[in-house]
């Protein structure tokens, strides 16, 4: 989201193991509207040919060689704000999810290797579970996405809840159902909220089944970041160490196990700075403090913008990153998405 995610605040790691807050606490009985039916649009993309101005040439970046991106556009008045993307495993088809509660579905056009295009677009409102948008209940901030198989879970900031929709069953028109939260939630400011979801998938470990939730401006008393096991074996609160003032603004868990977190800070004086790291997943548990190595850091020397979003897929033997910017509905950002393969050790 906008500026506002470069801040911190403080949040007690108290007594998150028991209580959980009412799943549907906040829904109200009435009638229900007509969904509106999903809209085509037209999304058109510049090519992003090289990452860094500075270097034209260069491909490899810390652990990451970038594929290639693009810079999007569209006339739709409801395009943009884009701050959390799921890519499937064919590396084509995605869903995405504005911070203004709507939905955004695709699939990613390729020449080789390299993103050209976005084909068969379509956004539609996130609806409740009445049929009415999230937008008429004032649910704003739709910051964080994950998907477990046809259920996607989407992390609503402005009132610290997490809904999960039947995707795979009924698509754009899926209709929200809230999931219990960890009852520090109520502790975090309106716009400090959860702002990253990444699920664990089935199978995968201690880990396997879990819903990882991480707070944007949630911190223990270290000033480390606090994060959240959700179902699975082993529910319970983590911290993620904070490093050089960086806030976290989306995760994903690679195929092969362990988290990426995109981390991103801002300063009028010192500009605009992006990072990824990859944090073992065998070393999170509740009570845990992870940390992890570098695998990118980019300026705006580099072709970044507010990056929020982050998915993954395998492609031709490689993990491959997808990359996306809220632009903030603002003239003076861009919709970025951006591709890397990561390089393995």
């Amino acid at each position: 989201m906008a500026s506002r995610g470069i801040c911190c605040a403080g949040a007690a790691l108290i007594a998150v193991l028991a209580v959980m807050l009412p799943a549907s606490a906040q829904w109200t009985s009435k009638k229900a509207e007509p969904p509106p039916a999903p809209s085509a649009i037209e999304i058109r993309s510049e090519p992003i040919a090289s990452f860094d101005h500075r270097e034209p040439d260069r491909r490899r970046f810390g652990m990451l060689d970038f594929r290639g991106g693009l810079v999007l556009t569209s006339p739709f008045k409801e395009f943009g704000g884009l701050s959390s993307i799921n890519v499937a495993s064919d590396g084509a088809n995605f869903i995405a999810a504005t911070d203004r509660s709507w939905w955004l579905r695709g699939r990613i056009v390729y020449s080789g290797t390299r993103p050209t295009g976005i084909a068969a677009a379509e956004m539609a409102p996130m609806l409740g579970p009445d049929g009415r948008t999230l937008a008429a209940r004032r649910w704003y901030d739709t910051e964080a996405m994950a998907r477990d198989g046809n259920t996607v879970y989407v992390g609503i900031e402005r009132v610290h809840r997490i809904v999960r929709f039947d995707f795979g069953k009924d698509g754009l028109k899926a209709k929200a159902r809230p999931i219990e939260v960890p009852a520090a939630f109520r502790s975090f400011p309106s716009n400090g909220s959860v702002e990253a979801l990444a699920f664990v998938p089935r199978g995968s470990g201690p880990l396997g089944g879990t819903l990882i939730a991480i707070a944007e401006r949630g911190r223990d008393r270290g000033g480390d970041h606090l994060a959240f096991l959700i179902g699975g074996a082993r529910p319970g609160a983590f911290t993620i160490k904070r490093k050089n003032d960086f806030d976290i603004s989306d995760a994903t868990v690679l195929p092969g196990g362990d988290l990426v977190i995109v981390e991103r800070k801002f300063g009028w004086t010192t500009g605009l700075y992006i990072r990824l790291r990859r944090l073992p997943l065998a070393e999170i548990k509740p009570g845990a403090l992870v940390d992890g190595p570098t695998l990118l850091e980019a300026d705006l020397g580099q072709q970044v913008d507010n990056m929020e979003g982050i998915g993954v897929h395998r492609a031709g033997g490689e993990t491959v990153l997808t990359l996306i910017s809220d632009n903030n509905f603002s003239g003076l950002q861009r919709t970025l998405l951006l591709q890397f393969s990561l390089v393995e050790p």
